[in-house]
């Protein structure tokens, strides 16, 4: 059984192993870090000392799912608006021996029940690179929609990258 708590700083030396190449390291941080690989210290000084790089105190919620095995799995969630209804999950990443078993799609339900319930969002939005298929499906099936959106690009590694944007509300929730 999967349960989901928040984010500890012993968390960050098994998250740090799961991307094994830049390439897995960038569709899960994007730009975010300036180095690969990046340390424990690196991710802790990014969600402790930076609050996530989010201005606004009591906005930014990084997540840590886990079962009777240890972490299977993390994201961040934070505010995107001034009035809290719209949350932002991100940096979505699962135990690499554990993908293409679920255990994402019931980190994302999970968080989806956070975000609505506790932290009582009104939307979540998420966005994918275009070439992470697996990541984007994962998304899908745990309930998220395709939404248009302002196109947006990153350039990694010489190449440009393309934003999928997906949401889903609360009433679709419910």
């Amino acid at each position: 059984m999967l349960r989901l708590r928040p984010y500890k700083i012993s968390d960050a030396k098994t998250i740090i192993t799961w991307c094994k190449d830049e390439t897995a390291f960038r569709k899960w941080t994007s730009d975010r870090y300036e180095n690969f690989p990046i340390t424990e210290i690196d991710i802790n000084k990014k969600y402790i000392d930076n609050n996530g790089d989010c201005m606004e105190p009591d906005n930014f919620y990084p997540m840590t799912a886990f079962d009777e095995s240890g972490i299977v799995g993390h994201l961040i969630m934070r505010f995107t608006d001034e009035k809290k209804t719209v949350l932002r999950f991100g940096f979505v990443i699962v135990d690499d021996t554990k993908r293409g078993k679920g255990y994402g799609k019931e980190m994302i339900s999970l968080s989806f029940k956070f975000a609505f319930e506790i932290l009582k969002a009104d939307r979540v939005t998420i966005g994918v690179f275009e070439n992470n298929m697996p990541a984007y499906y994962c998304y899908k099936a745990a309930g998220f929609k395709d939404v248009e959106a302002e196109e947006m690009i990153c350039e990694l590694f010489g190449e440009k990258w393309k934003v999928l944007e997906l949401e889903l509300t609360k009433e679709e929730y419910l």
